[in-house]
């Protein structure tokens, strides 16, 4: 009876049961967040989201080795493709073949893609989309900066010249006085009117406006 009990017990406990179990459970949002949260788990589900059948590991390996690298395949270094190669043979293909998301035949150095995989393509597909915006919307917070930096040294440097001109401290004839500061606060209205449509537009875009 002992005898029994133990064989039962050690087949309940094998590696592989666990294994099979991972990979038929249904990811949680918190399972699809944990694969994600690793740029190079994520650079190879994005590269083996647009192939079909099976790949080789190593090209994935370079894939992942050029985004990390910011360059192309082919100027790839041999330490550049070693320093991500060895993590996803060893760790980020085994774990993504644990949850079911491809299957890694690791001995043969191929990877396939699973209908599992299809989970994460809208989540990577936003981080993306946030990513462009991100750098659409750089230069147009840089206009917003400046032009709102000018508004506010235009209105202080009309507000100074009158009171210098008023005090004595500046001789400027009253006609040049007076067209230096309706100068200064057109460019200053010019601005306010720029700025506000930059704003107008990132509301109408759906964009938080800063």
């Amino acid at each position: 009876m002992t005898s029994i009990s133990n064989q039962y017990r050690c087949r309940a406990d094998d590696p592989a049961d666990s294994v099979t179990s991972d990979r038929s459970s249904p990811l949680s949002r918190d399972d699809i967040f944990h694969v994600l949260q690793t740029n190079r788990r994520r650079d190879a589900i994005a590269y083996l989201l647009n192939r079909d059948g099976p790949v080789k590991m190593s090209d994935v390996a370079e894939y992942v080795a050029a985004k990390e690298n910011e360059t192309t395949v082919a100027s790839l270094t041999s330490a550049q493709r070693q320093r991500v190669y060895i993590p996803l043979y060893q760790s980020h293909l085994p774990k993504l073949d644990k949850k079911g998301i491809v299957e890694y035949d690791q001995s043969r150095g191929i990877v396939r893609s699973t209908d599992r995989i299809e989970i994460f393509r809208p989540y990577l597909e936003d981080m993306t989309d946030s990513d462009d915006h991100s750098s659409r919307d750089a230069p147009r917070s840089i206009v917003a900066s400046v032009v709102g930096d000018y508004h506010v040294t235009s209105a202080c440097a009309s507000t100074g010249l009158l009171v210098a001109t008023m005090a004595g401290l500046l001789q400027i004839p009253e006609l040049t006085l007076a067209v230096l500061i309706v100068g200064l606060f057109t460019l200053a209205t010019v601005a306010t009117t720029i700025t506000d449509s930059l704003a107008s537009n990132d509301a109408i875009d759906g964009r938080p406006v800063h």
